[in-house]
This record gives C-alpha cells, sequence and structure tokens, in this order.
C-alpha cells in the first residue's frame, strides 16, 4: 500500500505531499507538532494530545486550521488510507505560507500536515534490555514547554546519543539538573522507593505519556516527588526511565557508560512499563 498524507485540504499521495516554498514552518520554524500513538486502532491519550496541540498554538498566537471535531476526523481518515492499526499519526500546524518577514503576516491561512505509518509502541525488547542514555548542556531555547518543530537542539543530542551508542540524552541545565530527554521525560527511584520527575514548567515539555503515567502511579499508591534531579542523583539512583508516546515507559540501565543500580531493568520501572502498557491495550 503506498502511503498518503493529508496537506491542506487534500490527501495525497506521500511522495508528493508538499508546502509552499515560503511556509513559516520551513522558514522559521513557526508551528507546532504533535505524535499520537495508534495501538489496534485505538489513538492513545488523543485528548490530551489536542489539548496540548491547542495549548502550543495559543502560545504563539497561531489558529487553529479547523475544529477539533474536524481534526480527529482526518486523524483518522489518514490512519485508514494507511492501513494504520498499529503506529503513529504525526499532525503539524504552521502560521502558513507568506511573503518572508520575522513578524506575524495579517492575512495568512493556517496549514495542517497529517502523516501516518507503522510503528511498533512500547517495544518489549527494549523494556526487557533497557536502555542508556548520555547526558549533554541543555541549548535549546527558553520555552521547550511549547511543543514547537524548532528541533535543531534536540537533533543534534539524538546524533551524539545515536554515535555513542546511547538510545536517548539527557539535557542538562546550567545547575547541573536533568530537563528531559531529546522526545522524552526523565525520571528516577530512589532509594527511599521515590518516583521522581521534573515539575512541568517551562522548561520542559509537559509529556502526554508523563501525565498518563502519573495517574497510574496515584492508582498504585507509589510514592511520588515532582522536582529536579542532578546527573549524579541520577546515576546514583537505584533506578531510571524516560517516557514517551512512541516508547512507552522505558527503564535506563545506563547513564554515560555506568550502570543505574544494578545495569538492568529494576522492578519499579518494570511494572510501570507493563501498567502503562495495560492502559494502551485497555484504551485500545
Amino acid at each position: 500500500m503506498s502511503r498518503v498524507a493529508y496537506v491542506n485540504g487534500r490527501y495525497v499521495p506521500h511522495r508528493h505531499a508538499q508546502v509552499h516554498v515560503e511556509d513559516r514552518g520551513f522558514q522559521f520554524a513557526d508551528a507546532v507538532y504533535e505524535v499520537i500513538a495508534i495501538r489496534n486502532g485505538a489513538f492513545i491519550d488523543e485528548e490530551r494530545h489536542l489539548a496540548r496541540l491547542a495549548r502550543s498554538r495559543r502560545e504563539l498566537k497561531l489558529a487553529a486550521p479547523m475544529s477539533d471535531a474536524a481534526l480527529k476526523l482526518v486523524l483518522r481518515e489518514t490512519a485508514r488510507r494507511n492501513g494504520i492499526r498499529d503506529g503513529i499519526v504525526y499532525l503539524q500546524v504552521t502560521r502558513g505560507a507568506a511573503p518572508r518577514d520575522f513578524a506575524f503576516p495579517k492575512a495568512a491561512k493556517p496549514s495542517l500536515v497529517v502523516t501516518s505509518r507503522r510503528m511498533r509502541i512500547a517495544d518489549p525488547r527494549l523494556i526487557a534490555n533497557g536502555i542508556a542514555v548520555i547526558t549533554l548542556p541543555d541549548i535549546r531555547w527558553k520555552r521547550p514547554d511549547i511543543k514547537s518543530v524548532a528541533l535543531l537542539p534536540n537533533a543534534l543530542a539524538k546524533q551524539q546519543a545515536k554515535e555513542a551508542g546511547a538510545f536517548e540524552a539527557w539535557q542538562v541545565d546550567a545547575d547541573g539538573n536533568v530537563t528531559e530527554g531529546t522526545s522524552s521525560n526523565a525520571w528516577i527511584v530512589t532509594a527511599k522507593d521515590e518516583v521522581v520527575t521534573r515539575k512541568a514548567d517551562d522548561s520542559i515539555l509537559n509529556g502526554v505519556t508523563r501525565l498518563g503515567l502519573l495517574d497510574i502511579i496515584a492508582r498504585e499508591g507509589m510514592r511520588f516527588v515532582e522536582r529536579p534531579f542532578s546527573v549524579a542523583e541520577a546515576k546514583a539512583a537505584r533506578e531510571a526511565m524516560l517516557t514517551s508516546a512512541t516508547n512507552g515507559v522505558l527503564p535506563v540501565v545506563k547513564i554515560d557508560g555506568k550502570p543505574v543500580g544494578q545495569g538492568k531493568p529494576g522492578k519499579l520501572a518494570l511494572k510501570l512499563a507493563a501498567a502503562y502498557r495495560d492502559f494502551m491495550d485497555g484504551a485500545a
């Protein structure tokens, strides 16, 4: 089956999908996006993703291309035309095309692009074996809470992780505290059985999977603390893990080449990974 993309009102062959050369998403990264996991045909935590999309748009004073009801229809039709039962749908909203100028154009119409593809969500092999991360200075702009397409620093860090043989890079602020991964939220488990992650302020993106895991932690009655943690604390933690829409919950077993805890997935990380997988199966 040939892939299909939605571009501004039309479903077109993926290889022919185009936006205008002066689209502001291309010229200025003046755009926001979301990635929603699809499990057995169900869109996981769709309402939270659309709420975050709306928040990102408002922060950039970017108009909605259509209503949420219409957008949901487009998302489902794009997934259907691509035959996706398990995978992701990607949507991007830009300020639209206009003669190149830094100031917002008065008459530009928002642009909407949607694609969908197969992907294994919450790969059981990664959960069973755990993953490695490296730490790097956080060089992103000061509003990573907005899910914008300005992802060059993230791409540079992800490439460094790949070259180091790691799965992810955890970014570190000027105080030596972990902010988040390039495409994930960061967590540790202390010797006191406290599950710790950074507060969702303007220093990180409030991950939808992060929010889902907080629901599970509350339901299970686990001890939870929202606060910054340093690289040193992470390396000395009993367990570590990350969360994202495309990976669910993954145990982190190595940071900067050094084992975390016993150097294998910890019991709480595995329990939370299983609980999140159950949540996705239940939603589907």
